[in-house]
């Protein structure tokens, strides 16, 4: 499979592209002002406890106190806390962590009022991010993943991903991590250490254990809330996750990203630092690579997948819904188990993919079209735990019910993606009045001259709506061939899917856009 990563920094924000054999599968919106990853580690304060719920209320700096259940507190909660203790109340220098003496594991039956108080100091990892009118979600469960290890202070035990299909290799990474492993940390082995010697695994543990401890060194007399470890960024995490031999190429429009990708896939694999290029086109980054036109026909209400079949999907607070509807492919086929049978498995493919690019969470329901074979329904089932198996999230699925529902549980931790694809009306602006469309074009070139006439220039480029750019170079003496006569300029029309139906802007040689 031809992975691809397109990365659009040009506007401060940072808006990334996963593409798999050309077509959009994850898109993730990034602030350059986000706070609050999942990952980040904080130095928070118990502001009250909830015995009904068995759990907490944490400040960590959001306008809504996060939730901290006993169930995510893990094991190591009271060494956890005797540690930081220690080192927020203690002079001099920070005692070893390798040769710390644990404290007794934590009842997993116990109640929050037993090992929390209010007031109290805790350090706690975002295990959600703030999702619509909810507080983070946390866990004191700490760990900090690497490329092909997660670490877990104050944890003894190996684990290597059931992923990895070679019992022997399991045992070889097991045995491999076990005997570097320092005491007081726990490791988790990554499917992509299969293959991996101890060298490279070597240095990694040294370096997750070195960012560990030193954070303890420089958060030392902080008073809370306070950002204890960062996350890597968003970039960053999706290059962590999911750089594979098979990923091909990642496109980036800026210089200190591109910069700092270079960097960081230098250190984790070295191997595939080229595959980072620059983008330096004059036509927008996604616009290049066919995502816009994606974006506009993969979100909404309505998503067509298929020879007229679509999909009806419609969120609410509880749960998502999904209908798959046959549409004029019904009328093409004769056979309406067969029908009914092939719209459902082109509509598992699309589900999948709509799961992961709108990052769907929590309760999903398909409505699939009705099917009589019992072997037809347990093919879907197949099909869609198949097509599912490329999801990072975790997700289970349960078989159809005898009234073709399937119901999908995918983990949440942030909010969904929800792009509005609609536009507002570009003749009229929302007024419901609208001026002569037949004089647009003039409008264009009053502006060309206008700009003619206060500055000289011998090139600009037109960029509008690619309708636009079609007619205005429609024949052999087009509207362009006449204005580059007349104004003594070269003009270049430049087609913009993405822009509003008569929406223009024109730019000098340097690409900077004339305003007046």
């Amino acid at each position: 499979m031809n992975k691809e990563l397109i990365i659009d920094a040009a506007s401060g924000d940072i808006n990334i592209a996963l593409l798999e054999d050309k077509k959009l599968v994850e898109l993730t919106k990034e602030k350059s002002n986000l706070q609050f990853a999942v990952g980040d580690i904080y130095l928070g304060k118990v502001k009250k406890l909830m015995p009904g719920l068995n759990a907490a209320f944490v400040d960590v700096g959001f306008e809504k106190d996060a939730f901290l259940h006993y169930l995510d507190l893990g094991p190591q909660f009271r060494t956890l806390h005797k540690y930081l203790d220690f080192n927020y109340n203690r002079k001099g220098k920070i005692p070893s962590f390798q040769k710390f003496k644990r404290e007794r594991d934590i009842d997993k039956d116990g109640k929050i009022t037993d090992v929390v108080n209010p007031g109290q100091l805790v350090m706690v990892q975002i295990a959600k991010e703030p999702i619509s009118t909810k507080g983070p979600r946390l866990t004191s469960e700490i760990s900090i993943a690497g490329r092909n290890l997660v670490l877990i202070p104050f944890s003894e035990k190996v684990s290597v991903s059931q992923k990895i299909g070679s019992e022997e290799e399991r045992k070889r990474l097991r045995m491999l991590v076990g005997s570097i492993k320092p005491a007081n940390y726990g490791v988790i082995v990554r499917t992509v250490a299969e293959g991996r010697k101890v060298k490279d695994l070597d240095l990694e543990l040294k370096a997750l254990v070195r960012k560990w401890e030193s954070a303890f060194d420089t958060g030392k007399g902080a008073k809370p809330p306070h950002l204890f470890i960062s996350e890597l960024n968003r970039t960053s995490t999706i290059l962590r996750d999911v750089l594979s031999v098979s990923f091909n190429n990642i496109y980036v429009n800026n210089e200190t990203i591109l910069r700092e990708l270079r960097e960081y896939i230098s250190t984790i694999a070295p191997e595939k630092e080229k595959i980072v290029k620059p983008y330096s086109g004059s036509v927008p980054i996604f616009e290049h690579f066919g995502i816009e036109k994606q974006i506009k026909s993969s979100f909404g209400k309505t998503v067509s997948f298929r020879n007229g079949a679509y999909l009806i999907i419609e969120h609410t607070e509880a749960l998502h819904v999904v209908d798959v509807n046959s549409g004029n492919r019904s009328k093409n086929v004769s056979d309406q188990e067969t029908n009914a049978f092939e719209t459902n498995v082109a509509a598992a493919e699309e589900i999948a993919r709509q799961l992961r690019l709108r990052d769907m969470g929590g309760i999903i329901v398909i409505d699939f079209i009705d099917m009589k074979t019992s072997d037809h329904k347990q093919q879907i089932t197949e099909r869609m735990r198949k097509v599912m198996e490329n999801d990072r999230a975790k997700h289970s699925i349960l078989p159809l019910s005898k009234f073709g529902i399937m119901q999908i549980t995918r983990q949440r931790v942030r909010p969904e993606m929800n792009i509005n694809t609609t536009e507002k009306c570009p003749t009229c602006m929302g007024t419901g009045e609208i001026s002569p469309s037949i004089l647009f074009v003039d409008k264009i070139e009053n502006h060309i001259s206008d700009i003619l006439q206060k500055q000289k220039h011998k090139t600009l480029t037109l960029k509008v709506h690619s309708y636009v750019a079609a007619y205005i170079g429609k024949g052999l003496f087009s509207l362009k061939v006449r204005w580059r006569f007349r104004f003594k300029c070269r003009i270049q029309v430049m087609g913009i899917s993405s822009y509003d139906f008569l929406e223009y802007h024109i730019y000098d040689k340097h690409g900077e856009e004339i305003t007046f």
